[in-house]
C-alpha cells in the first residue's frame, strides 16, 4: 500500500528518543504539532522541525506538501512546557534588550570598559541561568564540566553582561543527531546548544573552538539573519573576549592597540586583537615576509593572514549554523 493509499509513518526523534509515527497522508501540520506536543511536552509554537525535502507551507497544509513521507526521519528541537515557564523572566528582557542592542550596534564600535570595573547585582541575571549535558550521550560528567567551564569563562560573563545577554539553557548538540551543526540559538536566547564532541564520540572538540561558536550563537540574540549587522556584532565579541584576556594576563585595564593603525571594521579591530594577544601563528599561518620588511610591513602582512583566517573561520560557522533558518 502506498503513502497515497494508507497511512504513512514517520520516525521524531527529540532529545535521544524516537516516536514513531503513523498518520494519513492528509493529516495537517497542526495536527502532527498537537501529536508532538502529546508526546514531548513541547508546545506547537515552539517546536521546531528539521528533516530532508522540508518545504515551507502554512500549518492547514498536507504533511506530505510539507515535504514528510513515508519512512522521513524528523529531528524535534523546542523546549519543554516546564522549561518555558522557568524562562518567562528571560523572555520578558529580550523585547527591551532587542531594541538597545540594535540601537547600539548601529552605532558603531563601542569604547572597550576597564575589565576591572564591578559589575552591579542587577546584571547577575546576564548569565546562563541553566546548563543541561545530554543525558543519553556518553561521559555526560565531562560534557557538564565543559559547558560549566564556558558558562563561568571570565571573557563570556564579561561580554554577557556588557552587551546585557541572557541565556535560558546552556546545552550540546548530538553529532549523530544533527551533524551539520556546529552550533543552535533557539528564540534569541532561550537556549543555546553547542556541538561538544568529536564525530566519533571519542573525545571532545577544543575549548576554544567551541567558545568561538559560542560567541558566534550569542551573536544571535541580537540579529537572527547572518547579514553585516550580524557579523559586526559578531567580531565585536571576539574582540571582546580576546581584548579582555590580553588585559587579564598584563595584568592592567589599558587595552589600546600599540602599532597598529585605528582598524576600519570589526573584523580587523578583531584581528588586532589577535596578534596583539600572540594569537597570530595560530589563526593566521605563517604569513610569509622577506627578510628587508620592516617591523610594520611584517605586522601588516601577519594582520591580513589573520584577517583571513578569521574569515574563513566564520564563513564555516555560518555554514554550519542552524539559527538563521528558525
Amino acid at each position: 500500500m502506498t503513502a497515497q493509499d494508507g497511512e504513512i509513518t514517520i520516525t521524531v526523534s527529540h532529545r535521544g528518543t524516537a516516536h514513531p509515527l503513523s498518520l494519513l497522508p492528509d493529516s495537517t501540520l497542526a495536527y502532527l504539532h498537537q501529536r508532538l506536543e502529546e508526546l514531548t511536552s513541547v508546545p506547537p509554537s515552539n517546536q521546531k522541525l528539521l528533516y530532508k525535502g522540508k518545504k515551507s507551507v502554512p500549518e492547514d497544509a498536507a504533511i506530505l506538501d510539507a515535504g514528510l513521507k513515508d519512512g522521513s526521519k524528523v529531528q524535534l528541537i523546542g523546549p519543554t512546557a516546564d522549561e518555558l515557564g522557568g524562562l518567562k523572566a528571560v523572555e520578558s528582557e529580550h523585547q527591551r534588550k532587542e531594541r538597545i542592542l540594535r540601537e547600539r550596534a548601529q552605532k558603531g564600535q563601542v569604547k572597550v570598559r576597564s575589565t576591572g570595573r564591578a559589575f552591579p547585582a542587577s546584571d547577575a541575571q546576564y548569565t546562563f541561568h541553566r546548563i543541561e549535558p545530554l543525558p543519553h550521550l556518553p561521559n555526560p560528567a565531562s560534557a557538564r564540566e565543559l559547558l560549566t567551564r564556558l558558562a563561568n569563562d571570565p571573557a563570556i560573563r564579561h561580554v554577557m553582561r556588557k552587551h546585557q545577554f541572557a541565556v535560558g539553557v546552556l546545552t550540546e548538540l548530538a553529532p549523530h543527531e544533527q551533524p551539520h551543526l556546529l552550533g543552535l540559538n533557539v528564540n534569541a536566547g532561550q537556549a543555546i546548544k553547542l556541538r561538544l564532541r568529536t564525530d566519533r564520540y571519542d573525545g571532545f572538540r577544543t575549548y576554544r573552538e567551541v567558545r568561538r561558536v559560542l560567541c558566534h550563537e550569542l551573536t544571535h540574540n541580537v540579529w537572527g539573519d547572518h547579514d553585516n549587522n550580524f557579523k559586526e556584532l559578531n567580531s565585536t565579541l571576539n574582540r571582546e573576549v580576546a581584548e579582555f584576556e590580553r588585559a587579564e594576563a598584563a595584568g592592567t585595564h589599558h587595552l589600546a592597540a600599540p602599532g597598529f593603525e585605528s582598524p576600519h571594521s570589526a573584523l580587523e579591530a578583531e584581528a588586532q586583537e589577535y596578534v596583539l594577544g600572540g594569537g597570530a601563528h595560530t589563526l593566521g599561518g605563517a604569513a610569509s615576509s622577506g627578510a628587508a620588511d620592516s617591523p610594520e610591513e611584517r605586522r601588516r602582512k601577519i594582520l591580513a593572514a589573520t584577517m583571513s583566517r578569521l574569515q574563513k573561520e566564520e564563513e564555516e560557522m555560518e555554514q554550519r549554523c542552524g539559527t538563521e533558518a528558525h
